[in-house]
């Protein structure tokens, strides 16, 4: 799993980094698709940088050996996931709000936006609430929730690929609905994966020993 969660976020992660290297790199040129970002850079930088550590670092936390074998890793791990995913998710509302909204994308995409970057952040601090109480179960199923909004932008580019091939780049309520798609593929997985529990052994029942009364010789 954590292979595969690497690999999903590859593309998204490869493109950040691109986009980091232009904004600090200098001599980039300015264009209508990235003047938003030269003329206020801080809070995209800080997205890039807290989005992608988040699900390169999130992804060993579904890995169970590594957790079972070195649990201070996984708690070290967390308490850097924790200030990571609230930097990307408030970072990205910020720019969702004060950002010039690009042509391609339309109102309801903003809203959208907005729902789910709130949702990324109530899924941390209730994750960080449980872990608080000791509730375990509750911990790992809101920190999951919110790693699977977090990972919306690889599943995205699995959601717009094929419209891309056939029809070319979506805008307004097409693209609304790809990028919703994203993140709701991956919260379904994740309550799927929730709530499915491994099977009990059965136990098999001990035949008590007869006893066996003996009459005494008399």
């Amino acid at each position: 799993m954590p292979v595969g969660l690497i690999m999903l976020s590859a593309v998204p992660v490869i493109a950040g980094a691109a986009r980091f290297a232009e904004l600090t790199g200098g001599g980039a040129t300015v264009t209508p698709h990235n003047a938003r970002f030269f003329a206020s850079p801080a809070p995209v930088l800080v997205h890039i940088v807290g989005a992608s550590l988040y699900c390169l670092l999130g992804a060993s936390q579904f890995a169970r050996g590594l957790r079972r074998r070195r649990p201070g890793w996984h708690r070290a791990a967390g308490r850097l996931l924790i200030p990571l995913g609230l930097a990307a998710a408030l970072s990205g509302l910020w720019m969702t709000l004060f950002y010039p909204r690009p042509p391609i994308d339309d109102q309801l995409l903003t809203g959208v936006r907005l729902v789910f970057g709130s949702a990324m952040i109530g899924c941390i601090v209730l994750g960080v609430a449980a872990i608080r109480r000791r509730d375990i179960a509750r911990h790992r199923a809101w920190m999951a929730r919110g790693y699977a909004i977090g990972l919306g932008a690889g599943t995205q580019v699995l959601t717009h690929l094929p419209w891309i091939l056939l029809v070319g780049q979506p805008d307004g309520l097409g693209r609304t609905l790809l990028m919703v798609a994203g993140w709701v593929i991956n919260l379904a997985v994740t309550e799927w994966a929730l709530r499915k529990r491994p099977a009990k052994p059965t136990r098999t029942a001990r035949t008590a020993p007869t006893r066996v009364d003996v009459p005494a010789n008399r």
